[in-house]
């Protein structure tokens, strides 16, 4: 039987149910107003700004192809009638569609790779097309940002029943798989030398954990036979460290060193990891046939409505009337000074954390903005699945 991870919450714990689904709707209301002028774009971000009256108000700024591609990615599990109301009168395939049209001009690997991803959940005709472009982009050796190179194996996992991707997708796979740093259950944030300065390249981020054992969760379920079992076994243990360090009021930390599998630096913390990322990669992994992480998914979720950081202080995070959630809680400090001095202090003495930098930065700074992509993984975290 085939239900939603929302559903199925419902009867587990009916206050979060209920968090989720006021989350959803917000996603829903919020979106049409991301679109830019003509539907066929999705702005980069909203910028909250207050009024002289004391609202807020939103600024529509930039646009993003692979903003546009995750929200396709999540809109597809509404009913058709939601999706033309979410992507400007078309259908999850329809605005793929548009994307795949726009590939002449992507240059960037990640955003081929999630429209390619697009277009194979959403049975896209042209999805040989958008495969050939990650192809040509995907230069054979070249080292490449652990997201993008996760992105690109869960849009060959995806495509595999329809496209022939084998050659490319066991090379993505060892790829991801080998840029491990020694024993560490951790990811870093290349999968090779070249991209990141010398004094950071064991500092990896939240994004750098959850898309690589998602993508390994999906490789594992997409191979025929006995499965990938080596593949389930990394994403598992990533997924185990993640939820053993995760914070005691839910918090999925920012940074963490690639090498040892600690915390570098907890904050920010964002909306979008406790409401949308980290279930969605969770949960694809519990599908595939790793372990239950439900308890930690609603830990993470239940953060949304009680931010321990923000204690005392007026400062909602979901704003329904505007249809946002505000996108981090911070320190405030400048140039992130803490996270460039955790960085360097952990690049010499592994655990290093000047605990004086705690009290002098609260995290107590609000980060008033909001991304298209963090209500696409929310609608692909809550509203896909199968049980």
């Amino acid at each position: 039987m085939t239900i939603t991870r929302l559903a199925a919450l419902r009867s587990d714990e009916p206050p979060l149910f209920a968090l989720a689904q006021r989350l959803l709707t917000v996603a829903e209301s919020g979106l049409p107003s991301m679109l830019l002028p003509g539907g066929e774009a999705f702005a980069f971000t909203m910028a909250g700004r207050q009024t002289p009256g004391g609202s807020w108000t939103l600024d529509r700024r930039g646009t993003s192809t692979r903003y546009a591609a995750i929200t396709a990615l999540g809109a597809r599990f509404l009913p058709e009638d939601r999706q033309r109301a979410v992507l400007g009168g078309r259908t999850a395939e329809e605005f793929t569609g548009l994307l795949i049209e726009s590939l002449p001009g992507v240059t960037n690997l990640g955003d081929a790779a999630l429209i390619a991803w697009a277009a194979a959940e959403t049975g896209h005709p042209k999805l040989s097309d958008a495969v050939a472009r990650v192809d040509a982009l995907d230069e054979e050796g070249r080292p490449q940002y652990t997201v993008e190179a996760a992105w690109v194996l869960s849009a060959l996992a995806a495509a595999r029943d329809t496209v022939d991707v084998e050659r490319r997708f066991s090379a993505a796979r060892d790829r991801l798989l080998r840029a491990r740093i020694g024993d560490s259950p951790l990811f870093p944030h290349a999968t090779g030398p070249g991209l990141v300065p010398w004094y950071r390249t064991h500092v990896a981020c939240f994004a750098d954990q959850t898309y690589p054992l998602q993508a390994l969760a999906r490789a594992h379920a997409a191979t025929d036979g006995s499965g990938d079992p080596e593949a389930l076994a990394a994403a598992e243990a990533c997924a185990q460290r993640i939820c053993e360090l995760q914070g005691d009021g839910g918090q999925w930390w920012w940074h963490y060193d690639a090498r040892t599998g600690g915390v570098v630096e907890g904050y920010p913390v964002y909306s979008v990891h406790q409401h949308a990322m980290a279930p969605t990669a969770l949960f694809d992994l519990t599908d595939a046939g790793g372990s239950d992480f439900g308890a930690a998914i609603r830990k993470g979720l239940g953060w949304m409505t009680d931010v321990p950081e923000l204690a005392g202080l007026p400062e909602p995070l979901i704003l329904d009337e505007l249809g946002v959630t505000w996108r981090k809680v911070y320190r405030g400090d400048p140039k992130k000074a803490v996270r460039a001095a955790r960085g360097l202090g952990t690049r010499v003495a592994p655990g290093l954390r000047l605990k004086t930098l705690d009290r002098v930065y609260r995290p107590v700074s609000v980060d008033r903005e909001c991304r298209p992509y963090e209500f696409g993984w929310m609608l692909h975290a809550w509203q896909g699945g199968r049980i």
